[in-house]
């Protein structure tokens, strides 16, 4: 039975990790994305070009919300999963998945951030 905990746990971590890093890399790749338009603008390169690029902004900052979200729901998971499984303490799975929980706390969108997307 503690295979089968453990096994979701482990899978459950892997998706709060995979999903906290997803973010973190749409939100930098919108930032150098931001630093492109504004060098190309200082170039006064072709409108079209600079139109394109801010395409490819607007869809980079889309993908942050829904990362956001979708991360919120998998910590919480997770983080219920523990709370229920509570004998597997002293498990490695059950630490790393506690150790994740941190790490991706840091990513969670706000309160107010979830009602504004």
């Amino acid at each position: 039975m503690a295979d089968s905990r453990l096994r979701t746990i482990k899978i459950k971590t892997g998706v709060v990790k995979r999903l906290a890093k997803e973010k973190t890399v749409y939100e930098l790749e919108a930032d150098q994305q931001k630093n492109r338009i504004e060098k190309l603008k200082g170039q006064g390169k072709d409108e079209y070009e600079i139109k394109k690029q801010e395409e490819v902004l607007n869809e980079c900052q889309m993908m942050v919300p829904d990362c956001q979200r979708r991360l919120a729901v998998a910590f919480e998971e997770l983080k219920q999963i523990l709370e229920t499984e509570q004998d597997l303490k002293e498990d490695e799975s059950y630490l790393t998945a506690q150790k994740v929980l941190e790490e991706a706390k840091l990513q969670l969108p706000k309160a107010s951030e979830l009602h504004m997307c």
